[in-house]
């Protein structure tokens, strides 16, 4: 018989906003856990991930590829956590685990929908969140990249373009440029994370100051943002220049307003260009070959990780409006303690 054996807090949301979210529109609740039925585990999560993506969910955007959060409903998302209770025999408990069930501090999910990792993969859990994946799968397969090539990250000091400026010069590229929010988030993507050049975004006109940082154009684009900042990487990308099309970070800022697109087409014809939208989910088959490169780039220190940890579940609704205002450097993950 199944029996509840403790609490659980967790976020729902609450309203579905009207543009950009408040913190009215989330609501911290605290609900029973039951005992795992059979071919079920309960995790005690360790860290969650916080996405920007998150906000289209939220918002439930048209034309999103994952499906928008329900009112009333807990939020879900990439979280890391132990085994606590197992009623499935390839899952034991004190195992460490990958799922969907964030946004809670316990969760009891299907055992087939967890995945055991290495807890001695990575100083911390944590590491499992990181957008390593997506950026390797952007760079790889969505653009295509080449050895000597010139690539520009826009959002470079954010967690995926933190990684994509990284893995590029780590895969061969010849020069590396980034955009950035601020001053010192510009002088981060240079000085720490090794980028040959950057630029803050709200100095215009853009498409002067990405031909500043990339004189001889761009071949490569990992596109985190969209907007402006796409309209100009067009006009300044070499003849069959690809752009691996990730975020749309310009949108999510302006609660759900587009932001104009790509703009004029013609020189996307005119220069035979690729524009290639992908998600992760798309290429999780490279996730074991991405591990083993990116374990030896954290241990030969050749790639920086950057993160921040934002304490409590209770922070993690402001966490997230705060990352999509560009107020965090690096992944932003949660830490669930209570």
């Amino acid at each position: 018989m199944t029996m509840t054996t403790r609490t659980s807090r967790a976020v729902q949301l609450a309203v579905r906003p009207d543009g950009f979210p408040a913190l009215s529109d989330f609501r911290l609740v605290e609900q029973p856990v039951s005992e795992p039925a059979p071919g079920q585990v309960m995790v005690r999560n360790l860290y969650m991930s916080l996405d920007p993506g998150m906000l289209m969910q939220i918002g439930a955007y048209p034309g999103i590829p994952v499906p928008p959060f329900v009112i009333g409903d807990v939020m879900a998302g990439d979280a890391v956590g132990e085994v606590v209770a197992s009623a499935d025999p390839g899952v034991p408990e004190g195992a460490l685990v990958l799922h969907r069930l964030g946004w809670r501090e316990y969760a009891v999910a299907e055992a087939d929908a967890v995945r055991i990792v290495d807890p001695h993969a990575y100083p911390s859990p944590s590491a499992y969140l990181g957008f390593g994946l997506v950026a390797y799968a952007g760079l790889t397969v969505a653009a295509g990249l080449r050895a000597g090539e010139t690539v520009f990250v826009s959002s470079a000091a954010g967690a995926t373009g933190s990684l994509a400026g990284q893995i590029a010069r780590l895969l061969g590229a010849g020069r590396v440029v980034g955009s950035a929010g601020s001053a010192q988030k510009v002088h981060h993507v240079v000085h720490e994370l090794g980028f040959d050049a950057a630029f803050d975004y709200h100095d215009e006109p853009l498409t002067d100051r990405l031909r500043t940082v990339a004189p001889a154009g761009i071949d490569v684009y990992f596109d985190n943002v969209g907007g402006a900042q796409l309209r100009a990487a067009v006009e300044v990308m070499n003849v069959g220049g690809r752009i691996a099309l990730c975020g749309a970070l310009a949108r999510q800022r302006s609660g759900g307003v587009p932001d104009g697109g790509p703009g004029d087409l013609l020189p996307v014809i005119g220069k035979r260009l690729t524009l290639r939208g992908f998600t992760m989910l798309d290429h999780l088959n490279l996730a074991p070959e991405f591990g083993r490169r990116l374990r030896q780039w954290l241990a030969d220190g050749s790639l920086v990780h950057t993160e921040t940890v934002v304490e409590g579940l209770e922070n993690a609704p402001q966490a997230l409006l705060d990352l999509v205002r560009g107020r965090y450097t690096g992944k932003v993950v949660v830490q669930l303690t209570r």
